[in-house]
C-alpha cells in the first residue's frame, strides 16, 4: 500500500515541505510603518502617514518608526517622521531612544538631526547608558564630539556599572576626548 505522503510522478514537490510561519505581530511589523522605516522606504512611510498611521505608533516591542530609521541611518525617513509629528526622544521599554540607536551605529547626520529636533542626550537606558556611552563603546569619535559639544556634562555621567563614557572607548584619542575635566 502506498503511503499517503507519496506524490504522483508529475509532482516535483517533496512529500512534506517545511512551511513558513509568521506570527501576527511579525505580519503587522512587515505591513506597518516600522518595516518601511528600517528599509528606508520613504515613499511607503509617506503613504502610511497620509493614510492615517501615527508617526509615534509603537510596534509590539515598544519601538517607533523613528527608532528603526535612526538605527539604519535613513536620514530622509527620520526627517520626514520628525517633520510630521514624531517625538524626538521616545523611549522603548528598555529606555533606548532614537538618539541611542543612531549614536551606537555611528550615524552622524541622524544624530545631528535628532539633536536639532531637541532629542534629549541626557536620557539613559535601563543600563544607565547615555547616547555618549553608546557612541564611545563603538568608537564613533565624530558622534562623541557632537554629543559633547551639545551637552558637555555627558562625559561625567556614569552608567549603572559606574562607568564613564571614556572607560568604554577604545584606547587612544577618543578616550582623551571623553575624559571629564578634573
Amino acid at each position: 500500500m502506498a503511503s499517503d505522503r507519496e506524490h504522483c510522478a508529475c509532482c516535483s514537490h517533496p512529500a512534506s515541505s517545511p512551511s513558513v510561519h509568521q506570527t501576527l505581530s511579525e505580519m503587522d511589523f512587515e505591513r506597518g510603518i516600522w518595516s518601511a522605516a528600517i528599509d528606508g522606504e520613504l515613499e511607503r512611510v509617506k503613504s502610511l502617514i497620509q493614510k492615517g498611521t501615527q508617526p509615534n505608533q509603537r510596534d509590539s516591542a515598544g519601538y517607533t518608526a523613528l527608532h528603526y530609521a535612526s538605527r539604519s541611518g535613513h536620514l530622509a525617513v527620520c526627517k520626514f517622521l520628525l517633520d510630521n509629528g514624531a517625538c524626538a526622544s521616545p523611549q522603548t521599554p528598555g529606555g533606548a531612544t532614537p538618539l541611542h540607536r543612531s549614536a551606537y551605529c555611528g550615524h552622524l547626520d541622524v544624530v545631528k538631526l535628532l539633536l536639532h529636533h531637541r532629542a534629549d542626550p541626557m536620557l539613559c537606558d535601563d543600563d544607565g547608558a547615555s547616547p555618549l556611552h553608546k557612541a564611545a563603546e563603538r568608537g564613533h569619535e565624530e558622534v562623541c564630539q557632537l554629543l559633547l559639544e551639545h551637552c558637555p556634562a555627558l562625559c561625567s555621567q556614569e552608567n549603572k556599572r559606574l562607568q564613564l563614557p571614556y572607560q568604554l572607548a577604545p584606547q587612544g584619542d577618543l578616550q582623551q576626548l571623553l575624559k571629564p575635566p578634573r
